[in-house]
Parts: C-alpha cells; sequence; structure tokens
C-alpha cells in the first residue's frame, strides 16, 4: 500500500535529497541559470537568508522527491509583499500530481502570511512549468529575451505573477 504524499517544512536532513533533485536541472538543463550545483551546506545557507519565508520538502514513500521555496522579489523594503517562489521535484517525478501539491501548499502559506503576490521566472521554453504555473492562477506579465547562457544557447526568461491577497 502507498502513502499519501506530505509537504512539510524543510529540515536539514533533507539538504542531501535537495541537493541531488537540483542537481540534475544544472547539470542535464537550461531551467536553472546555476552553472555549477549547490552543495547541501550552500543549500542550508540559503535557507537560513530569510526565516520569514517558506522552504517546504515534498515526501512520497519515505523519501523527499521535491522542494519549493519562496524569496525576496527585490530588495527594496516597499517590495516586501511580494515574493518571487521556486518548485524542482526530482526529474522522474513529474506528471503526478505532486508539483501541484507542493505549490498549492507553499502559495497557500504565503497567502496565511499576509504576502500580496508571487513572481515566477520561467526559463523559456519549458511547457510543464508554464502549465503548472497557469494552472495555478498564474499569468504571464514579462518577458526577457536572451537574458541567459547556459548549454551553448542563449534563453529567454519568461515572468508570470499571482496575487495572493
Amino acid at each position: 500500500m502507498s502513502s499519501t504524499p506530505v509537504v512539510r517544512p524543510l529540515v536539514d536532513g533533507d539538504l542531501g535529497a535537495l541537493a541531488a533533485i537540483y542537481a540534475h536541472y544544472v547539470e542535464h538543463t537550461s531551467i536553472t541559470f546555476d552553472l555549477e550545483a549547490p552543495t547541501p551546506q550552500e543549500w542550508a545557507r540559503r535557507a537560513a537568508g530569510d526565516r520569514e519565508l517558506p522552504w517546504l520538502a515534498l515526501e512520497d514513500e519515505g523519501e523527499v522527491v521535491g522542494f519549493a521555496w519562496a524569496g525576496r522579489f527585490r530588495t527594496k523594503l516597499a517590495y516586501r509583499p511580494t515574493v518571487e517562489t521556486s518548485v524542482y521535484l526530482r526529474h522522474d517525478c513529474g506528471r503526478r500530481g505532486l508539483g501541484t501539491l507542493l505549490y498549492t501548499e507553499l502559495l497557500r502559506r504565503l497567502t496565511d502570511a499576509g504576502f500580496h503576490s508571487a513572481v515566477a521566472g520561467i526559463t523559456l521554453p519549458n511547457d510543464p512549468s508554464i502549465a503548472l504555473h497557469e494552472r495555478l492562477g498564474f499569468t504571464r506579465v514579462g518577458l526577457f529575451p536572451e537574458v541567459g547562457h547556459k548549454l551553448g544557447a542563449w534563453h529567454d526568461v519568461g515572468f508570470w505573477m499571482r496575487r495572493l491577497t
């Protein structure tokens, strides 16, 4: 009998799985513009950056198979009600509704905390990520052409936004 996936706050013991999940995207895709995979220690530093913002893990069958977080959109104080969101699933866990489950919980926590809006940058093309964001109420608000260079090619980044309040 399979267990129900659980979304919970990230704990230090999750950092190895988080690093492994993300490393796949760093090494094999242009989805992230990191050129080197962050270590678990680097992830710990990033997660400790702002305790007011949620970092979540998705556990399925006893394994961490995804994570999501919110970060500050910009540093000026007037931007504080807006956050930038990210979600990653282990590369073999797509198309099961796990991203929706994880992202829905992240957005709920951000809404409950009183944030006004969430922004997501998506390296293009990335149809699955666009579909996920639009299914969750995000609307495309902008495009930066050829702002990242990875894997021998220039990549556009689209921005999607959702109001939370």
